[in-house]
């Protein structure tokens, strides 16, 4: 019987996984959701919103936060707690005169703090819509409180007119660069250096085609630079395509650059970018027709600069799927692409449209777009007011690239579908197996941070935790790895989260299941902590392997009294949203039909019998990187009435613990139980037949997923490199941990139930290691909350 029970698991399993549509793509799934906490750090004022700047000065221990009209400084240990604020309203005659051109007085007419950068340890630069008139000021920190210079500028180009338009800006040095529009009407686009040698773009659609900025940021190329090159500032946008023939407008993504020490030309160029280049930005997703849009952007650095990364948030432009992707660029990879790509022409075609095609004529010397390194200095050129005309002219007429700039490993990291990707930051944590992982937090749409890490093209969600009650949509991300706190800020508000709680992981299965880069098993205090350099800590990131982890304590099956006639809901929770449920009745497999319906993990048995008395087990079985772990979470003893009495309820049946033995899975055959032929399971001869059939299903089954896997195998390497699981429907929103034992068994080649994309992978079982399964603990289940029977089935 042992044997029989055993393969019950795996026959179950991958019956269900044979089932499924092996046409249907698959997406990252959170391996668990944690529902929203009051303990999270939030921080509001009434009648104020749009919390959407955040500058973080660890070295004063405050977040500033920039909101509508308002500027705070909070505790960065608990934000919760506001040390100074500052308001900076508009006057009423602002507020008639924004007005009176047609913005609404009480939403567009107000002053939104956009742009909040450092200057020096104590001053900052601030800069707001004030009613559709931009205006920048000083902001100073002294003895803890927050104060306005009222040294107020003219903030046209440094910050956008209209409160909800996309737009970036970041201070390098005392430099300020700014990608906005510098016209009320939001028509005139304009990258713009404010500083002594202030620059902009060409006012040319060339340059810029009604973009939307995303995110800039600087890349120090200049340090160990065998070329003497320069540091350069990267600009992320969207804008309408100018190298496509359509009917209408199709937007692309875009990655463009400037020199650092550009100063414009002398006379072609003047006070204009002469090393302004652009390129798109490829992230291929299979099936689309337009390309994806970039949403949000983070450079996570490296000490190499050309190992430095661009973390970057895709969606569809369609709108017609919630489909959101991330892409990572090599820095290298883009300047690889500016440095010796092939530039775009436009040419005027018979019906005087113009065609932009690969440029295949002389290039100039030096090379157009390019910072003043050795070679140019070698030829007498020691600043771009030295470049000659011809090299401006080409580079004026032709900022475009013709190549586009390929992800690492030429596909997307993580595919996500449903709520929308909004915003990301990146952490590198060192795990105790001493390689470097890079976690990514990514916000959405509906209030939730995922949390995600590669390992080894295996695309992991660890977790999604709801941060704000009402799903607000992310609109800012923040990231202090130091004080080990992520911020995110919202509409109504800004919460602080830290960037790991192993303590939510109660169990040594738990916490190594977890495969989180920040949290380890401590085996001396027996909790799931912090990584640390103790000797005693177990972590198994890549492969998940939680053989070392101590025996838990055995499972009390909970007694219910079946009353003849009556339908019977066994309720069982899924210990991971990856993980598939499997049934057995008295230790052989149950399968649905007529009389046994298995919805969210539960077991709904219809017009129960005296057939139907004996031992439920429920298993919870994840595949994680080749291996299956399976948990048992209930066990149910249904009696007959007739055991107990005169008991006809639940509530009067007694409970007891019922030891259950260890058995080591092995080759075998079982038996699917059905109603059919429960009164046979006695006589070997009709145990035996069945075994003969069963033998012949798995074996059909088996050729089934071979072939269904070669098929599907291909189109699975597009999307994910070592992918080997498939999807689980989510089956909970609600995290849920009961400690239980974990056995595992081997699975060879590419895996079902993986989170990620993947596309009708399937599996071999290998039972040649001691895979054990044992019936374990199940906490506090004699309460028998969502245990009843139905005498009505429109319930159901």
């Amino acid at each position: 019987m042992s044997l029989i029970s055993a393969l019950s698991i795996i026959c179950g399993l991958m019956l269900h996984l044979s089932l499924s549509s092996p046409n249907t793509p698959k997406y990252c799934v959170p391996r668990k959701t944690v529902p929203y906490s009051s303990e999270l750090k939030l921080f509001k004022e009434d009648g104020i919103s749009n919390y959407s700047t955040m500058l973080i000065q660890e070295d004063l221990g405050v977040l500033l936060l920039g909101a509508r009209e308002a500027i705070y400084a909070l505790d960065m240990s608990n934000i919760a707690v506001n040390k100074s604020a500052v308001y900076w309203r508009v006057t009423e005659e602002k507020q008639r005169e924004c007005n009176t051109k047609g913005k609404l007085a009480e939403v567009e007419c107000r002053n939104y703090i956009r742009t909040l950068h450092r200057m020096n340890e104590t001053t900052m630069y601030v800069c707001g819509t004030n009613a559709f008139s931009p205006t920048c000021d000083y902001m100073s920190i002294e003895h803890g409180q927050l104060i306005l210079q009222g040294m107020q500028e003219e903030g046209k180009g440094k910050c956008p007119f209209d409160p909800f338009q996309r737009y970036s800006s970041l201070m390098v040095g005392n430099a300020l660069y700014s990608a906005t529009s510098i016209n009320f009407l939001g028509s005139e686009p304009v990258f713009l250096r404010s500083s002594n040698s202030a620059l902009r773009t060409e006012f040319k659609s060339s340059w810029l085609s009604e973009p939307n900025f995303v995110y800039m940021d600087v890349v120090e190329e200049s340090v160990d630079s065998p070329d003497g090159d320069d540091d350069k500032v990267y600009l992320f946008f969207s804008e309408n395509a100018m190298e496509y023939d359509f009917q209408s407008k199709m937007a692309v993504s875009r990655v463009a650059r400037v020199c650092k020490g550009d100063m414009g030309g002398q006379r072609t160029l003047q006070r204009k970018w002469t090393s302004f280049l652009k390129a798109r930005l490829d992230c291929p997703l299979p099936g689309l027709i337009l390309p994806p849009i970039v949403q949000d952007v983070f450079l996570l650095k490296h000490k190499d600069w050309k190992e430095s990364v661009f973390y970057t948030i895709f969606t569809l432009q369609s709108g017609l799927s919630q489909v959101s992707a991330v892409c990572a660029y090599k820095v290298s990879d883009i300047k690889h692409v500016f440095t010796e790509g092939k530039f775009k022409t436009p040419v005027a075609v018979e019906t005087s449209h113009v065609k932009w095609v690969m440029y295949t004529g002389e290039v100039p010397v030096p090379r157009p777009g390019g910072c003043i390194n050795n070679v140019a200095r070698k030829m007498g050129l020691n600043r771009s007011l030295d470049l000659p005309d011809k090299t401006l002219q080409f580079i004026r007429d032709r900022p475009l690239m013709e190549e586009a700039v390929p992800p690492v490993s030429g596909r997307p990291l993580l595919v996500k579908r449903e709520a929308l990707l909004s915003r990301i930051v990146v952490d590198r944590v060192q795990a105790l197996d001493g390689q470097t992982y890079d976690v990514m937090f990514i916000g959405t749409e509906n209030g939730f941070i995922q949390k995600a890490v590669n390992y080894d093209g295996e695309m992991f969600i660890i977790e999604e935790i709801q941060v704000f009650e009402n799903r607000d949509t992310i609109n800012i991300l923040r990231l202090s790895s130091s004080k080990g706190f992520l911020f995110a800020g919202s509409e109504f508000g800004a919460v602080q989260m830290p960037l790991s709680n192993c303590s939510r992981h109660e169990s040594c299965a738990d916490c190594i299941l977890a495969r989180d880069p920040y949290c380890a098993w401590d085996f001396t205090t027996e909790h799931c902590s912090s990584v640390s350099s103790s000797k005693t800590v177990l972590q198994s990131l890549k492969e998940g392997d939680v053989s070392q982890c101590p025996e838990p304590d055995a499972v009390a099956p909970v007694d219910v009294v079946l009353t003849a006639g009556n339908s019977v809901q066994l309720p069982c929770e899924l210990h991971s949203n990856l993980a598939h449920v499997v049934w057995q009745f008295n230790h052989q497999l149950l399968l649905p039909n007529e009389k046994y319906h298995i919805y969210s993990g539960r077991l709904l048995i219809f017009d129960s019998s005296e057939s139907d008395t004996g031992l439920y087990i429920c298993d919870s079985v994840e595949q994680i990187n080749g291996r299956m772990h399976n948990r048992t979470m209930a066990v149910y003893h249904l009696r007959s009435s007739t055991d107990f009495g005169e008991a006809t309820t639940p509530a009067m049946t007694t409970h007891f613990t019922m030891p259950l033995s260890t058995t080591t899975l092995e080759i075998g055959i079982v038996e699917p139980l059905t109603p059919g032929n429960q009164k046979e399971k006695g006589k070997m001869s009709g145990l035996e037949v069945a075994v003969a059939l069963l033998t012949l299903l798995c074996l059909s089954l088996i050729g089934v997923i071979l072939f269904l896997w070669v098929r599907g195998h291909l189109e699975c390497l597009k999307i994910a490199r070592a992918s080997r699981q498939n999807e689980v429907k989510r089956q909970s929103a609600e995290y849920v941990h009961i400690p239980n034992r974990t056995s595992e068994v081997k699975l060879l080649g590419p895996e079902p139930g993986t989170p990620c994309i993947s596309n009708n992978n399937h599996c071999t079982v290998d039972f040649k290691q001691n895979g054990v399964h044992r019936i374990t603990s199940l906490a506090n289940i004699s309460s028998l909350n969502g245990l009843g029977y139905i005498n009505d089935e429109s319930e159901i």
